[in-house]
This record gives structure tokens, sequence and C-alpha cells, in this order.
């Protein structure tokens, strides 16, 4: 029984063996199948670990350069931050140096314009002193040149001056030159040096009294060297033929002059010719003439016309008496009035004072 017991057991277990072949088969390959998987998983897993890492790494790398711009960006911030604090105190700088350069420009505007017309007021005061002159020479002293000079300055004065009393004024300036150009001038400055020439002349003129008879003798004197009593005689008589004078003079009744008499009659022609010379300055011709004509009766009078110095003399006299010095000079009152109005408009206001007060 046992053995057939065992005998079935192992009939029974053979025929387990038997029948269990195909299901250990089929675990094999189900086992295989699972490691296979289990590997593949792995390999999936290993795989995606390494991606994961890969994954990883670059987030890291991404990370730390993200970090790394992101403080660079804190970094420019920051500076963006400073430098617009900066600019922002510089517009604020800027702002204030406008309004000062602003309030500067208006306070210079300003210096330039109280310049210009102190520069306009210099230029009107050098104008009226230079018409001053001019209508002093021309009332007082009657020279006509100097007072053209002095126009003619004052016209050089306002060149580059446009307003419209500048140009009223050089108007009439224009025309009280031209008028002054127009008239007859005498070459006042010839004439008065002639007559200084003149005066200083009337001391080498020869008086009538002065004048010598030619001693010459028409016959040639006989050789009276080897008779010494002749020759002394001829001597004696010489000497007394000159000191005994007869001549023929024009005016008989006109006596000898003393050497005092002489010195104030030679002062008296230059005091005539001295009065011409001032009535000269003054254009005062019937003065002027009167003394020339004095003086010429007295040098015509007293002293000896056949000498050539004294008949050049009177030939300069008459010359000079033919000279007309007398000329209607104009006045140059309307210059003078534009000036005045001209002047007027540089009188301060009270806002200009005010101006002027708040100015450092």
């Amino acid at each position: 029984m046992n053995q057939e017991a065992n005998n079935d057991q192992a009939s029974a277990i053979n025929t387990e063996q038997v029948s269990d072949k195909p299901s250990a088969r089929r675990l094999k390959i189900a086992l295989g199948l699972s490691l296979l998987s289990l590997i593949a998983v792995a390999l999936l897993w290993l795989s995606s670990m390494k991606n994961i890492q890969n994954l990883e790494h670059d987030l890291a790398t991404k990370l730390d350069t993200f970090n790394e711009k992101n403080q660079q960006s804190l970094a420019l911030a920051k500076n963006a931050d400073t430098r617009s604090n900066e600019v922002a105190a510089r517009y604020e700088i800027l702002e204030e140096k406008y309004t000062e350069s602003f309030d500067q420009q208006a306070a210079l505007k300003a210096l330039y314009q109280e310049l210009a017309n102190n520069r306009e007021e210099r230029m009107l005061s050098d104008v009226e002193q230079l018409l001053v002159i001019a209508n002093q020479q021309l009332q007082l002293a009657g020279n006509i040149k100097p007072a053209l000079l002095a126009l003619q300055a004052a016209d050089t004065k306002l060149q580059g001056f446009d307003s419209q009393k500048a140009v009223q004024l050089r108007k009439s300036i224009n025309q009280d030159i031209q008028r002054l150009q127009n008239l007859p001038l005498a070459d006042i400055t010839s004439i008065s040096l002639k007559l200084g020439n003149l005066s200083q002349r009337v001391d080498q003129l020869a008086l009538v009294s002065d004048r010598h008879p030619n001693s010459a003798q028409s016959k040639v004197a006989p050789d009276l060297s080897n008779n010494p009593w002749r020759k002394l005689t001829q001597e004696i008589w010489q000497d007394i033929k000159d000191m005994v004078r007869i001549e023929r003079i024009d005016h008989p009744e006109l006596p000898l002059l003393t050497p005092e008499q002489t010195f104030f009659l030679r002062e008296n022609i230059k005091l005539h010719l001295l009065t011409a010379r001032i009535a000269l300055l003054r254009h005062d011709e019937v003065t002027y003439k009167a003394d020339l004509v004095a003086a010429q009766s007295a040098i015509n009078l007293h002293f000896d016309v056949r000498e050539s110095l004294t008949q050049n003399t009177l030939d300069e006299i008459k010359g000079l008496t033919n000279n007309h010095i007398s000329t209607e000079l104009p006045d140059i009152e309307q210059s003078l009035r534009l000036l005045n109005q001209y002047k007027l408009s540089f009188v301060p206001t009270p806002n200009r004072e005010a101006k002027a007060r708040k100015q450092p």
C-alpha cells in the first residue's frame, strides 16, 4: 500500500511535472519579460534620472546665470537709481543756474542798455563841446576854418548812431558845414603872417633923412703918389666935401627927426600893423584897411621910397589892403537847439532811477 501510494504519489508527481512544464515555461517567459521590463524600466529610470540630472545641472547653471544677471540687473538698477538721483540733482542745479543765468542776462541787458545810454550821453557831451567851440569861433573870433573843423569833428562823433534825433542833428550840422564851405574864405593865417613880417621889417627901412648921395667920382683920380703934398691937399678937400651935403627932397618942409622921434615913428607904424592884424582876426574890414592906409602913408612920408626894401614893403601893404576879409558868418543856433532837445531825452525818469537803485 505504501508502495502503491508511493507509486501513485510518484505518478502524480510525474503527472504534475508533465502538466507543469508548460506553466513553467510561461512562468519563465513571464519572468523573463518581467525582468526585461524591469531592466527597461531601470534603463528608462536611469535615462530619466540622467536627463533629470542634466536638467538639474542646466537649471542650476541657468539659475546661476539668472542670479548673476539678476545681480547685475540689481547693480544696474542701483546705478540707474543713483544716476537718476544725480541727474535729478543736476537738473535742479541746472535749473537754478538757468534761473541765475536768466537773471544775469536780464541784468546784463539792462547794463548794456545803460552803457549804451552812457555812451550816447558821452557822445552828446563831446558834440556839445565841439558845437560850442564852433559857435565861439564864429561869433567871437570870426574864424571860419576852426569852426568848420569843429563841426566836421562833431559830425564824425555822430556816426554810428541811427536814432531819429541823431539823424536830425547830423543833418543840421551838415547844413552848417555846407554853408561855411560855400563862404568866400580869406587866407587869414597867410595875411596874419605877412603883417607880422612887415612889422619886423619896419626897423630895416631907411628914413629920408638917412639918404646919402652917391660919392662915386666921374673921373678917375690922378695918381698923386709922387706928390705927397698934393695928395694931402686932395684928401682934405674930399673930407670937406663929405661934411657938406646939398640934395633935393620932395617935401622940404619935413623936419629932421631925432633918434627918439625915429623910434616912436617906427613903433607907431608897427602899432598900425598890429591893429590891422587884430582887425583881421575879428573880420573888421574897415579898421583893417584904415590901419594899413595909415601905415602906408607914414612910410611914404618919412621913409626913402627909392630903396627896394621900402618899395617892396609898400607893394605888400597895398596888396593886403585889397583883400576882403569881411564876410557875413552864419550861426549854428538850429544845431544847438536840436542838441538840447536830444539831451532832454536822457533826463532820468522815476522808473529808471528805481531800477538804478535796485542794481548792486
